[in-house]
Parts: structure tokens; sequence; C-alpha cells
């Protein structure tokens, strides 16, 4: 059986896998249950990029956003009626959190009627068994996967497969999604499924689709990775009218959005991961009149999406006037202006500009300004004793490579002129060597410690006796030598006299 939650874990990335523990601790807070459903798990079983993030909770979803406010989220819209919400998780995470519901069409043209529902009620009202898919993030069945029409086999066989025949009847926008679908992942439409799809097509079911739907497709072809692709299927099916009645895709810049996309790769390969939904979609309709392009933008769930687009061209044109003048006079000054700059900025600015020296700057902050950045650490500094222990490093190694782009360290004495105050104070000098002993001079002795004094042992306690006191030390009289004999003298004998 397959570890869906390591799965989900190592196709995320950091800023997604925190969106889904934010909304898993919100959902919990309100004892809700929580599933991860739809585009999101269809991507995580099919390999693709996962672009957003769709939740499903067994309850009212609008209690969670003052939660998810505090959090630092960003509520885009609430859907009153589906009691949805669009948010963006911190980190420019793209998510929707709806709650579980029934559907029930009466009329065509007209919304359906909502209840709330289980989550496998929820599923099996959807658009395609792909999308029909959820994974629990529920403590007592998390990691359970639930798929009621077997839509992972449908992954693994790449079809596209609806769920009842009713489907396009009830909701034309499917067959607009039905062939974004196809073009984007290369995938067949099932033999029944497409059947179903061209009597939709002859019978013209897509004039009963809401402004509501038209708006959602035309916000998921700024996400798309390669839109001209996408715009050239649906206006191969006539569903490019539906979005919008003057757009072709003649009307598309195409020259600019496969630079773009260049341009983007070769970002992420630095570690550059710019959203280019906005740049997308100024492409795509950039031939458009301003009133069709204004009635698109009306139609548009995010709001966000709309502000970035209008903001982008007046953004990427005083970023150009700042790279022409004072502010990028030298290669260091160019780098610290476009390293602060946003990335969705740059991409735009290299796609749009005129003047030859800004794009010239935007190639070199990419390419040979970052082959520069390689020739760190020095062979010097690791002579000088200059290790990453040091506090003031990462300060020296900036400093030290913007010194290389001006062209201000180029030679050995520069750099290591530009390294001593940097230098700590050299180690001291090893301890000399031992003097090597001549041949028959006899081995020094070496003196012998002085052995410590033993430790006198205290005396033993006996029960019931008291020890005895110390006996008093006693001196040994030295041996008195005998007494010396002296002879007396002899008395002098008297002379006699004659």
């Amino acid at each position: 059986m397959a570890d869906y939650i390591y799965t989900m874990e190592t196709r995320l990335t950091p800023d997604q896998q925190r969106g889904v523990a934010l909304v898993q601790q919100a959902a919990r807070a309100h004892e809700m249950n929580v599933y991860l459903t739809g585009g999101s798990i269809r991507d995580l079983i099919s390999g693709f990029t996962i672009r957003d993030l769709d939740f499903t909770v067994q309850g009212n979803a609008l209690r969670l956003q003052r939660d998810l406010e505090k959090a630092g989220a960003v509520i885009e819209r609430v859907d009153e009626e589906l009691r949805a919400l669009l948010v963006q998780l911190p980190g420019n995470v793209r998510a929707e959190i709806a709650m579980a519901r029934a559907e029930k069409y009466d009329k065509q043209g007209k919304p359906p009627e909502v209840a709330a529902a289980s989550i496998v009620e929820d599923l099996r009202r959807r658009d395609f068994t792909v999308n029909a898919i959820a994974l629990s993030l529920n403590e007592g069945s998390r990691g359970l996967l639930l798929d009621p029409a077997n839509g992972v086999a449908d992954i693994e066989a790449k079809l596209l497969r609806i769920l009842h025949s009713y489907s396009f009847l009830e909701e034309p926008s499917r067959l607009i999604r039905a062939t974004r679908f196809a073009a984007r992942f290369h995938w067949m439409i099932e033999e029944r499924t497409q059947a179903r799809y061209d009597a939709a097509k002859e019978n013209r079911y897509i004039d009963n689709i809401l402004p509501r739907a038209v708006g959602q497709e035309i916000e998921q072809l700024a996400y798309e990775e390669n839109p001209l692709v996408i715009l050239r299927a649906l206006e191969k099916e006539g569903w490019l009218k539906v979005l919008s009645p003057h757009w072709t895709v003649g009307k598309a810049d195409a020259d600019s959005l496969a630079k773009m996309q260049r341009t983007r790769e070769l970002m992420v390969q630095h570690g550059f991961v710019p959203e280019a939904s906005a740049a997308s979609m100024y492409f795509l309709t950039r031939r458009l009149a301003d009133r069709d392009i204004t009635a698109l933008q009306k139609l548009i769930p995010r709001r966000t999406l709309v502000e970035k687009w209008n903001r982008l061209h007046d953004e990427a044109k005083a970023l150009a006037t700042r790279l022409s003048g004072k502010e990028a006079a030298t290669a260091s000054k160019t780098w610290r202006l476009l390293s602060e700059a946003a990335p969705e900025t740059i991409l735009f600015l290299e796609v749009t500009a005129r003047a030859q020296s800004v794009r010239q700057k935007i190639r070199n902050f990419f390419g040979k300004w970052r082959q520069l950045k390689q020739r760190l650490p020095f062979p010097e500094m690791a002579e000088m004793h200059i290790t990453p222990a040091l506090a003031e490093y990462p300060k020296l190694t900036e400093e030290a490579f913007h010194l290389l782009l001006d062209g201000r360290l180029r030679s050995h004495g520069e750099i290591v002129r530009f390294l001593k105050p940097y230098a700590p104070p050299p180690p001291p000098p090893p301890a000399p060597p031992a003097k090597k002993r001549k041949k028959g001079e006899p081995e020094p002795v070496k003196p012998v410690p002085a052995a410590a004094p033993a430790a006198k042992k205290p005396p033993e306690k006996v029960k019931g006796k008291k020890p005895a006191a110390p006996k008093a030390a006693v001196k040994k009289a030295r041996p008195q030598e005998p007494a010396r004999k002296f002879a007396r003298p002899k008395p002098a004998k008297k002379k006699k006299k004659h």
C-alpha cells in the first residue's frame, strides 16, 4: 500500500507543507474533518507540479476565516453560497478551502442547490474521476486515501472520465476543463466521455455556462506552465470565444511568452521561483483591446492576480529607470539593487526592456557575476586562518564579492591587504623539540617523586565499646654510653735531700 503522507511531504514545497499544517490546525480547532482533494491529489499521484492546494472540510469552511487571518493568510474571496474561501497562505501558496457538499441542478444555466454532505458524496459530484480523490489529514485516519470512482486507475491509464452521464449538461464549464486537461497532461478522453463531449458540443451546452465558471477558467490559464499550448487547444475547440468574444491566439504575444519561459527556467536554476501568472496574462492578452482586458479582469475570482497584472508594467518601468541611473553605476550596486527587487519584476523586465544596458545587467546578474562568486573563499583566507567560525565571516565574504565585482581584488597583494584586518592573531609557536642524546652518552636519570606518607587508618569502631584513646608516643631513649674510667694521677715522689 502506497504511503501517501510520505509522498505528500516529499512532493510539496516547504511553504506548501506549512500551509497544509496551518489549515489542518485550524480545522482541528473547530472540530472539523479536513481532506486534501481535487487537483492537489491528482498532481501528487501523477507526478505533475502541484500548483495549488485544494482542501475540503466537513462543516462550514467560513468558520476558519478568522484563524487563518491571524496566522498570516490573506482571504481573497468569500463564497457565501458554496461556503468556500479562496486563500493565499503564507509563502504565496494558493489554496481553496470548501465545504463538503452535494449539488442538485434543477435548470440549465442556473446555480445548483447546495447542501452539506459527507466527503464521499462530495467526491461523487465532481467533474472527472481523476479529481474525485481525497487524502485524509485527520488524526484517526491520517494518510487514508478515499477513491470511490477509481480515479487512481484512470491516472495510471492517463484517461479523463466523467462520473455520470449528465456531467456536461449540469456544468458546461467541464467541456473547457476537459480540453485544458487533455492539452496540459497529454491524456486521452475516455471513449464514452468523448461521446458525451461531442454531443454536448453539438447541442451547445456551453451557452448555459455561468459567469463564475468563465472567470475560473480564465484564471487557470494564468497558472499554466505553457499557456500558449492551452490557448491554441481552446481556440481549436471554439471555447476561447466563450471566455472572451474577441480573444484569439493572434492577440497573444507568442515570442514574449517563449522568452519568458526560457528566462524563468534560468531563474529557477539559480534559486529564484518567480510567480509568472501576472506576466502570462499580460502576454496572452497583449494585443487585446483595453475594454476586453477590463471585462476579463472583472470575471477573475482572485483579485490579487488582477492587482499584480495591473501593477506589473509600472513596477518594471521603475526598476529599469533605477538600473539606468546612479543606483546601478557599478556592478556591486547593480547586484544589490537586483537582489532586493521582486523576481516577478525582474522576469517581466528582462522580456520587455528596450535598453540594451538594462538587459545586459540582468543577464550579468544571472550569468558571469555568479561565476565570480565561485572564487570565494580565497586560498589566502586559509593561510591567514580566516574560517567560517569567525563572526565576521559572512560580512567579509559579501564585501569581498562586491570588490570582486568592481575589479578591486585582482592581485595577491590586494587580497592580502583586504584580508589582513580580519585575520585572527597567530597561534603560539610550538614547543621546542627534545634534544637528541649523543651516542654513548648515559641517559639522564629522572628524579623519582617522593612517596606520599601513608594515611593512618582510623581506629575501628567496636559495637558497644568506646574507642580507645590513642597512646601517647613514647620516645625511645638513646642508650647511654658506658662511663669512661679516668686514671687518677699518681702523686709525685719527693726527692730525698742529701
